[in-house]
């Protein structure tokens, strides 16, 4: 089946002064599925995220989002709970309604069906409990779930997440990737960026950086040693049986337990190859 794209970018660059960021580079995401960003740091991931949301210009080329249903597609954009104040004096009740500003504008009572999207909205993110609470007083983690369900509360058909899962506890990860496919089976457009090679692995699509777009496509065709090793470089240290291993501080962990700390990834190799126990947790 031909892919249906929800965003097409062609020969897009970026650059922050005198500093290129990306180079110019060419991708399409497909409607409907869930995509990953990787690259090491530095690589350009966040860059292209925030061009895709319209919140930086290329320098060259161009991005186009691609109307659905005869009408443009509506984004929304969770950024990373590191990535934003989180001192503010709000509830969380408060920052979840922010979402419908979009709709409703900042001064206008929110209706009925403003609250009960938010409330929706709170539920699926298994924060209801935490309403009334303060940022300061949750742990990052539950931060990082108030933020998504502020994307959700939005009126979108792409959702667009900085990094949702990374030093998450299991609890938030299991909430937030549970919500993720959701939206998917909705026939929401999911980009993500991640560290995480095994996160990218299980998505539906790839976009590999390193300063440019390496490869992009199904997992299978852009996660092989070749294009990692271009896109990592001496961070790539080593092959083991059918898994490559990554030796970079942004893909290390904090010690408490969560369901993203194998920074290994399985490769194909043929049948004559592959050795017993390749199913291992390293």
């Amino acid at each position: 089946m031909p892919l249906v794209p929800a965003i097409v970018a062609d020969e897009i660059a970026f650059r922050y002064g005198s500093r290129m960021a990306v180079a110019p580079s060419s991708l399409a995401i497909p409607q409907a599925s869930i995509t990953a960003i990787i690259g090491p740091n530095g690589s350009g991931k966040s860059t292209v995220l925030n061009g895709i949301a319209g919140l930086i210009e290329p320098s060259s080329g161009s991005i186009t989002t691609l109307p659905i249903d005869d009408r443009p597609r509506r984004v929304a954009y969770v950024l990373q709970a590191t990535r934003v104040n989180e001192s503010l004096p709000i509830t969380v009740r408060e920052v979840v309604t922010m979402g419908r500003y979009p709709s409703t504008g900042p001064y206008r009572r929110l209706a009925r069906e403003d609250r009960a999207v938010v409330q929706q909205a709170m539920d699926r993110m298994e924060i209801t409990r935490l309403a009334d609470r303060h940022l300061t007083e949750l742990s990052g983690g539950q931060r990082q779930r108030v933020f998504v369900a502020q994307g959700l509360a939005q009126d979108h058909d792409m959702l667009l997440l900085d990094e949702p899962l990374t030093g998450l506890d299991i609890t938030s990860a299991q909430a937030i990737d549970d919500v993720i496919h959701e939206e998917q089976s909705h026939g929401c457009t999911i980009v993500l960026t991640t560290h995480d090679l095994t996160a990218a692995q299980v998505a539906d699509y790839v976009v590999l950086m390193s300063g440019v777009v390496v490869a992009s496509g199904p997992p299978g065709e852009v996660l092989t040693e070749e294009h990692l090793r271009t896109a990592y470089g001496p961070s790539l240290i080593h092959m083991k049986d059918a898994r490559l291993f990554l030796d970079d501080p942004a893909h290390r962990h904090p010690p408490a337990p969560h369901e993203h700390q194998d920074r290994s990834i399985h490769l194909e190799v043929s049948p004559t190859d592959r050795h017993a126990g390749d199913d291992s947790v390293d």
